[in-house]
């Protein structure tokens, strides 16, 4: 009987555990290779929005992942978005235009690196 309450308990402390660290989320670049190279997010990836569908699999298949897209001027973001959302992912975030990117990337990594995020 003990080592049933003991996989339990460790099942719920593991289970708990994971749940609470926040994955860092995906950031995806949805704009052509071109304008990609000419700057983008640090942490993001490129895939054009019309290639969205098809190239998700390579960064991730976890459909609750925290997902943002973004472009020149959020139109083609907001495509991607639905795009993804119809294959069922659930976090999907349209962040507009590629300077609302920066600025979002940026507050995201100070926010990380401040003390009180560390507690």
């Amino acid at each position: 009987m003990k080592l049933g309450i003991f996989a339990k308990l460790l099942f719920l402390s593991l289970f708990f555990s994971s749940s609470l660290l926040a994955a860092e989320p995906i950031w995806i670049d949805v704009r052509t290779a071109d304008e990609y190279n000419k700057g983008h997010v640090s942490e993001a990836t490129n895939i054009p929005y019309d290639e969205i569908a098809e190239g998700i699999s390579t960064l991730t298949r976890d459909l609750d992942a925290s997902i943002y897209v973004y472009c020149r001027s959020g139109r083609r973001s907001g495509v991607a978005k639905e795009t993804l959302e119809n294959l069922g992912y659930t976090q999907v975030v349209n962040v507009g235009g590629v300077e609302e990117a920066m600025k979002k990337s940026a507050a995201d990594s100070t926010r990380e690196s401040t003390p009180e995020a560390e507690q």
